[in-house]
């Protein structure tokens, strides 16, 4: 099965060429059937994938070669798959959920004009992922990293008619392209080092070709790429709003696909960054204090899906931490279940919005589980999930991640704690002020409806995974660190996971912790729902930090954006309209004389003669060389027969 995975690139690649060539002929329908189905396919043979690694005799997967991409002397690059435990476990995650959410965008985007171009570049979207998760090196990693980036730009700005989802695609291009220049130059690093770009030649010759100056460097650079793609500090400030973008992409770049991307790069490359102490320090500072600083910001939001996005950035923190402090299998673990109940939140917020007209304020709305019952029974599931409610999957998952934090630093544990505890909070905050209550806005409330069963199903089985899918990392009875095992075989930290009392303490703590945030959010917004009021009121200053996000955005837009702004403005106003414009003046004015002087000095005649006869022979040249361009296949045709038979005449007389 294993040489049979190149299947998983080709159906979405097939449904991109043909919803992208025919679709606004084929009619909605097909459109999305096709993408779907292309979408399912890639699923089941990746299933097929998963059970040849889980019961095959393989243990560490499969090379397979698709091409010789690149030949140039020594160097040599194959368009090649890397078929393992983790590529395949990603490619699961990947189709599995982005199948539902292709499902679930059949009836979201119903109505909409431009429908086979968003079901194109769904498919393109999922296919780039799928590149960059089971590419076999470097540069065809690459390929897949940047070709997510221009499907984020291209999705996110969907709705470009609107100015501002078009700024919003054009921030989210131009701020992970920030650290996709690091990444680029951490490539060219690896190469310039080993004189390769394949992981296996690299991560074999590591440990004796690196010093540790020089995997720090090539560490730190591929994590400035992951830091953007991921949307870590410095460089989040493009996940929030990209949500400008239509809901099921705000579902699939945070779920299944592109902020999923760095998380799992330094994974892959762990080899290099387990010979880089201060790089994994690094790591997991950054994703620690990434995940403090945005779950502090959602608790202020009232926008429902950015709410959800601050959270992704949070939940992204973690992984970091996680693969930071050399838990790689619980990082990835995390990472999967929060695929689930990520994705069925977003999609829980779509379905809020079908049903309110697009509203997105939760302080307009309110009592809406009655009207609403799927879409709040699924959306309090995946909210219970994402505040690590005792036994669901993100409980299990993020404890895993606490418990390798806490054997590394009790500083990074206490961090993520007290996150945890802010997440639990701002979850169900979202819930209660969106279906609890009295309704806030009477005309809101009654225009309020129920999904259609195409968008309502999706959510169902989401739901069911966002409450199990912790069962596959039950403590020490993981299976999918047993799985990723082969991967991940000298991963550093398991001999701390037998941690006798002190794991169960701490797991009894991180229970209590969610338990008694969602109880303050039940106290605040549902018994005393005048007391968020009277705090922000008290507390102003804090306040107005968190509701404006730290400035960081208005810090950025005064130290780069205006000094750029301002540069530019200096080049078009002062150095072309006035230097270059002055000089080519000063041309055009001494040609002109020339011109007079030359009119004075020759005949006329003499002149125009000489310019009409060089414009008749280019004429002349060109009716003749034209004919060699008639656009017609067979003329074209003869030319390469006779060409053939020209040169193979050659080297027989020859």
């Amino acid at each position: 099965m294993l040489d049979f995975a190149w299947l998983i690139l080709l159906f979405p690649i097939l449904g991109v060429l043909i919803n992208g060539f025919i679709g606004n002929r084929i009619g909605k329908k097909l459109v999305g059937r096709v993408s779907c189905a292309a979408v399912g396919l890639s699923f089941v043979v990746g299933v097929g994938v998963f059970f040849t690694l889980l019961l095959g005799s393989e243990e560490h997967g499969r090379t397979v070669s698709l091409f010789s991409w690149i030949t140039v002397g020594d160097f040599q690059i194959e368009a090649a798959l890397l078929v393992d435990q983790l590529s395949t476990l990603m490619t699961l995650v990947v189709t599995g959920v982005g199948f539902l959410i292709h499902v679930y965008s059949i009836g979201y985007m119903a109505e909409d004009e431009r429908y086979a171009r968003f079901f194109t570049l769904l498919n393109l979207f999922v296919f780039s992922m799928l590149i960059l998760v089971l590419a076999d090196n470097f540069l065809l990693l690459f390929v897949g990293w940047e070709l997510v980036g221009a499907c984020s730009y291209l999705l996110i700005g969907f709705w470009f008619e609107r100015p501002s989802a078009a700024e919003a695609g054009k921030k989210a291009f131009l701020v992970t392209r920030v650290g996709d220049f690091g990444f680029a130059l951490g490539v060219m690093l690896i190469f310039a080092t080993f004189g390769t770009l394949s992981y296996a030649q690299v991560f074999e010759q590591a440990p004796q070709v690196l010093t540790t100056g020089l995997a720090t460097g090539i560490t730190l650079l591929l994590f400035a790429g992951a830091a953007g793609k991921s949307a870590q500090i410095p460089l989040y400030v493009w996940l929030p709003d990209a949500m400008e973008g239509p809901t099921p992409v705000s579902a699939l770049i945070h779920a299944a696909t592109m902020v999923t991307a760095g998380v799992y790069m330094v994974a892959r490359t762990h080899v290099l960054f387990e010979l880089a102490p201060l790089s994994m320090t690094v790591v997991a500072v950054i994703g620690a204090a990434t995940a403090f600083f945005a779950a502090t910001i959602a608790l202020v939001q009232n926008d429902i899906k950015r709410v959800l996005a601050y959270s992704t950035i949070s939940q992204l923190g973690y992984m970091f931490l996680a693969v930071g402090v050399g838990a790689y299998a619980s990082g990835i673990f995390h990472l999967t279940t929060h695929a689930f109940f990520k994705a069925l939140l977003f999609l829980g917020a779509g379905s809020v919005m079908h049903g309110l007209a697009g509203e997105l304020d939760m302080r307009k709305m309110g009592g809406l589980k009655d009207k609403m019952r799927t879409t709040y029974r699924t959306f309090l599931a995946g909210a219970a999930a994402l505040a690590g409610f005792p036994l669901l999957s993100g409980f299990f998952s993020k404890d895993e991640i606490l418990w390798h934090a806490f054997n590394k630093s009790g500083i990074l544990w206490l961090v993520g704690i007290i996150t945890a505890f802010l997440t639990s909070f701002y979850a169900f905050r979202a819930v209660f002020l969106t279906f609890w209550g009295q309704p806030r806005e009477r005309e809101l409330f009654e225009h309020a409806h129920e999904s259609p069963p195409i968008m309502t199903r999706p959510l169902t089985i989401l739901a069911v995974l966002a409450l199990v899918g912790g069962l596959i990392g039950l403590p020490h009875l993981s299976a999918i660190e047993g799985f990723l095992e082969p991967v991940f075989a000298h991963e550093g930290g398991h001999a701390a996971e037998t941690g006798g009392i002190v794991e169960w303490v701490l797991l009894a703590v991180s229970a209590v912790v969610a338990i008694v945030g969602i109880i303050l959010a039940q106290y605040m917004y549902l018994l005393t729902p005048d007391l968020p009021g009277r705090l922000s009121k008290r507390y102003a200053p804090l306040y107005k930090l968190l509701s404006n996000k730290y400035y960081v955005d208005e810090i950025y837009v005064a130290l780069v954006v205006n000094p750029l702004r301002g540069l530019a403005r200096f080049l078009a106003e002062v150095f072309d309209a006035r230097l270059i414009e002055g000089l080519v003046n000063g041309v055009a004015r001494a040609t002109k004389a020339l011109a007079s002087l030359s009119a004075d000095v020759f005949d006329p005649r003499i002149l125009d003669g000489l310019v009409n006869g060089v414009a008749h022979a280019v004429g002349r040249g060109s009716s003749l060389v034209r004919k060699i361009q008639t656009g017609y296949v067979r003329d074209y045709a003869l030319v390469i027969l006779l060409g053939a038979v020209v040169i193979i005449g050659y080297f027989a007389l020859r």
